[in-house]
């Protein structure tokens, strides 16, 4: 039966400056949060271009906005809609969705971008701009990727969802918004920058804040009050102590390049009001790790059980506790078998292109894998073109030649994933 190999590398190669514009007008529309609908116009033109089946909505309601694992700082998404495009299948094959986010982080201090973060730049074989590796290159891939099986009229037997989904960046509204309208496949695969890695596990993660009490005094009697900056020190003490202890529990090859496999980091410090004051309150904010085979609510449990142990290594925190916060962005791990079907015809699209085999690991970040994984029950592979290095970084690039490897295996997958209708003389061969 025809692999359909190298009709794609053919279709692919011909129609590169048709992928590379397409994703400099993307990266061009500054698509940070609250602004994704000209990004969004976008991708739903090369939708129509391609005759897919378009859903366009600004999410909303109840259903979402109470949902256990509903992430954001707002709760209106005026001019942000999801897009969905739909490739239909034939029939009797298994159904995929291909996921990616929209929206990126702010670019920051312009004195540290070499090119202008919106402009699109292309040098050496690399396309700079917000956005770029994290994750519109991606997503123009997902896209080449349909274009090829469309343009080749290969018929597909199961359905192609392409998504392209707001607020990732801020804990995955737009994906799971995706997944309460319903819609569901037997796998799904998010372009995340994994630098053509393949992540079948995602960890998940949480913000937390501790409030640290102490008593206020002058500072030149400061021995009659409590320092809560002093006191504070204890805890971050223990917080690293559980950080050791949650990952020497960590038994998994596919964390064996990573140093700290779900990292605890403290990413905000606040204290004190006056420099000849004691401080009578600190507070502090961070990031903990969930592994893809815990639960959030489990790793709350354990954080919060912890310090409440600190009276035994300092009797000041029995009448004056730890207080504990869960605000702000929270992404849901995830993990797919390593057998699965879905992996298989992965490695094997990435074998026929590239020629050599994938590096498999865990993903050292969250992703909306989490999400599909826990709520649609999908399994999901992340995988994507991008450099994990640059992205939330000035001078933020793509290699523009993985966009179109990229695409290819995508495209692969698609043929092997969702099968295809074969005539009869492609039978007989």
């Amino acid at each position: 039966m025809n692999d359909y190999k190298e009709q794609i590398h053919q279709w692919i190669t011909d129609n590169r400056l048709k992928g590379i514009r397409l994703l400099k007008k993307l990266v061009q529309e500054p698509s940070i949060q609250g602004n994704e609908g000209s990004a969004q116009a976008i991708v739903v033109e090369k939708c129509r271009e391609m005759g897919l089946d378009i859903d366009i909505w600004e999410p909303a309601g109840t259903t979402l906005l109470s949902h256990p694992y509903f992430v954001s700082p707002r709760n209106h998404f005026t001019n942000s809609p999801n897009v969905v495009g739909v490739l239909k299948g034939t029939g009797g094959g298994r159904s995929i969705i291909l996921n990616g986010h929209i929206d990126v982080v702010p670019e920051g201090e312009l004195a540290q971008w070499e090119y202008d973060p919106y402009a699109g730049e292309i040098t050496n074989g690399k396309l700079y701009g917000r956005g770029s590796t994290d994750m519109k290159g991606g997503n123009t891939a997902l896209l080449l990727a349909i274009d090829a099986i469309r343009s080749l009229e290969i018929k597909l037997q199961g359905d192609v969802i392409f998504q392209s989904v707001i607020e990732e960046e801020s804990g995955g509204a737009g994906t799971l918004a995706a997944i309460l309208r319903g819609y569901k496949a037997d796998g799904a695969i998010i372009p995340e920058p994994t630098n053509m890695k393949i992540f079948p596990k995602q960890q998940g993660s949480m913000w937390f804040r501790c409030i640290v009490q102490g008593r206020s005094a002058h500072g030149g009697t400061r021995y009659q009050g409590v320092s809560a900056i002093e006191k504070s020190t204890i805890v971050l003490r223990q917080i690293e102590k559980l950080e050791m202890r949650r990952n020497a529990k960590i038994n998994d090859p596919l964390y064996k390049d990573v140093p700290i496999p779900i990292p605890i980091n403290i990413g905000k410090i606040h204290g004190g009001t006056w420099p000849s004051s004691v401080p009578d309150q600190v507070s502090f904010e961070g990031r903990i790790g969930v592994s893809p085979e815990e639960k959030i609510e489990d790793v709350k449990e354990e954080f919060e059980q912890w310090l409440e142990g600190l009276f035994k290594i300092d009797s000041w925190f029995r009448e004056h506790p730890i207080k504990v916060e869960w605000f702000g962005a929270r992404w849901v791990p995830g993990t797919i078998k390593m057998d699965h079907e879905l992996m298989t015809s992965l490695i094997a699209g990435y074998k026929k292109v590239r020629e050599t085999d994938p590096i498999i690991e865990a993903s050292p970040w969250g992703t909306d894998g989490g999400l599909f994984t826990k709520v649609a029950n999908i399994p999901t592979i992340v995988f994507g073109p991008g450099v994990t290095e640059v992205a939330h970084y000035p001078n933020e690039y793509i290699d523009l030649e993985r966009i179109f490897e990229y695409a290819e295996i995508i495209a692969l997958t698609l043929i092997n994933w969702c099968g295809i209708e074969t005539t009869n003389n492609e039978e007989d061969n």
